[in-house]
């Protein structure tokens, strides 16, 4: 059975949405009820075992510099297409760390570290089924081969999440898939889960890792931010007006 050796953490974009707290600070390194995010998925990482941890930065990179210092083996990879590519450069330029890697966000609050477990039967994101609509990417799985996925949604399907594991094998692959699209193609703003999950997923079987919906959570914006942590609430109306009074 395949085991996790290595992490890759996506930690480099802008984090629009999250305005005005992203300003100064880059969304993985913000805090939702005194907690860095980053920390979470750090944190469920070593209850697992993985040591060997990758920090892809750019937004504000200096201030990951921190990570390196608080835990042995972390690293920072600098993407320096953070600002003028999709996240398909985050991966692109830590292309050599993908076999048996687990891939996720740092933008994430991880409730459940099992859900970072490091045995796995084969390539695949972490999902979730659903059976209302959604908007979100859904697949469709049968016996427990990924034989389609929707970008638009759907409904009755597996809800893909920002956590994915990679054999050795596909990790090879994704690396080499990765090359074809950021080099050659020019194919510089779809999300690095198109490449698989689109661009070349016939050259795969993916599988998914099941999981329940409350076992992390995604903050898209700042308002769920602030339904998150209220001491948020006052934050934007202060930016405010700190901006009127200069």
């Amino acid at each position: 059975m395949p085991k996790v050796e290595r992490a890759i953490i996506m930690a480099a974009g802008l984090g629009n949405r999250m305005h005005p707290v992203t300003l100064t600070t880059p969304k993985p390194l913000v805090k939702v009820n005194g907690i860095r995010m980053i920390d979470t998925v750090i944190d469920g990482l070593h209850k697992n075992g993985i040591y060997e941890i990758y920090v892809v930065v750019g937004y504000l990179k200096e201030q990951f510099v921190i990570l390196e210092k608080e835990y042995p083996g972390v690293k920072l990879i600098e993407n320096p297409y953070y600002d003028t590519c999709n996240n398909i450069s985050s991966l692109y330029v830590a292309r050599k760390h993908i076999e048996n890697a687990i891939i996720l966000d740092g933008d994430q609050i991880i409730y459940n570290s099992e859900i970072l477990a490091p045995k796995f039967e084969r390539s695949g994101y972490n999902s979730v089924w659903t059976d209302g609509e959604t908007d979100e990417w859904l697949q469709t799985v049968e016996n427990g081969i990924v034989t389609a996925c929707s970008r638009t949604g759907g409904k009755g399907g597996w809800q893909l999440y920002s956590i994915s594991r990679w054999t050795a094998e596909d990790g090879k692959k994704l690396k080499h898939h990765l090359e074809i699209e950021f080099e050659q193609k020019k194919n510089r703003q779809i999300y690095w889960d198109d490449v698989a999950m689109f661009c070349h997923f016939e050259e795969y079987e993916l599988g998914i890792y099941p999981m329940q919906e409350g076992d992390l959570i995604e903050i898209d914006d700042f308002s769920e931010l602030c339904d998150l942590d209220p001491s948020y609430c006052g934050y934007e109306a202060q930016g405010q007006e700190k901006s009127e009074e200069k």
